[in-house]
């Protein structure tokens, strides 16, 4: 972005000015499930833009020497994990379909494990996504790995600790602050319910170091994320 751009400091998407057309905020809930889970957070922007482009939308371009579309993803998911609640804004110019319309067309260009849940417009001004999310809850069915009894009792026994020490990338961290619930939900076969921090300042829990902390083999468990907490 060139110097002279106008530019919004929460959201970092360039205001309108003069007599170009507005922008309009459209907040979309989407699946990710199936093959799209082991694809990575770069790549799931780039199938977006694909999809918006197939649907025929006036997507609004950021300016500059390499404009690029308006959309933002609220969170990374974890690779190999699925959700059931991903946001992404998406910014259109001019004139643009109604969000109960925007629904059927996305769905029909949207490749298969992307599912659209919901649309809605907000406000063009309102703050990035990345800065309201608060925490993520996840879902991981451990199948026969251990017992119901011996899974609670782990989880008892990771709850109790002062702190949890963990190696991320070269770094060590404290896991225990990044987890606010966990527990074992009442299913045929075990199902482990994590709420973790997922915060620009308060840093991020990931599912799968809460599994190996609990002695299990994330590889083998399949991780659902089923919500985001967004501040107000």
């Amino acid at each position: 972005m060139t110097a002279s751009e106008s530019s919004n400091q929460d959201t970092g998407i360039p205001k309108k000015t003069g007599q170009t057309p507005a922008f309009l905020r459209y907040r979309i809930e989407f699946s990710k499930t199936g093959p799209l889970r082991y694809t990575s957070h770069l790549d799931l922007s780039r199938i977006w833009e694909r999809t918006l482009r197939r649907a025929g939308l006036p997507v609004a371009y950021s300016q500059g020497f390499n404009p690029r579309p308006l959309i933002q993803l609220a969170a990374t998911l974890p690779l190999g994990c699925e959700s059931t609640c991903e946001l992404i804004d998406v910014w259109l110019e001019g004139e643009a379909p109604p969000p109960e319309e925007l629904i059927p067309l996305l769905s029909k260009a949207a490749p298969e494990g992307l599912t659209i849940r919901t649309i809605q417009a907000v406000n063009p001004n309102d703050p990035a996504l990345q800065t309201r999310t608060q925490a993520a809850v996840y879902h991981a069915s451990i199948g026969d790995q251990v017992s119901r009894q011996e899974l609670e009792e782990r989880v008892a026994s990771l709850l109790a600790q002062p702190e949890i020490r963990r190696t991320r990338r070269g770094r060590h961290y404290d896991l225990r602050p990044l987890i606010h619930e966990l527990s074992v939900l009442p299913a045929s076969l075990p199902i482990l319910e994590m709420k973790l921090a997922l915060s620009q300042e308060k840093g991020t829990g990931r599912p799968d170091e809460v599994l190996e902390a609990l002695g299990l083999e994330a590889q083998h468990i399949l991780i659902t994320r089923t919500a985001l907490i967004m501040k107000p």
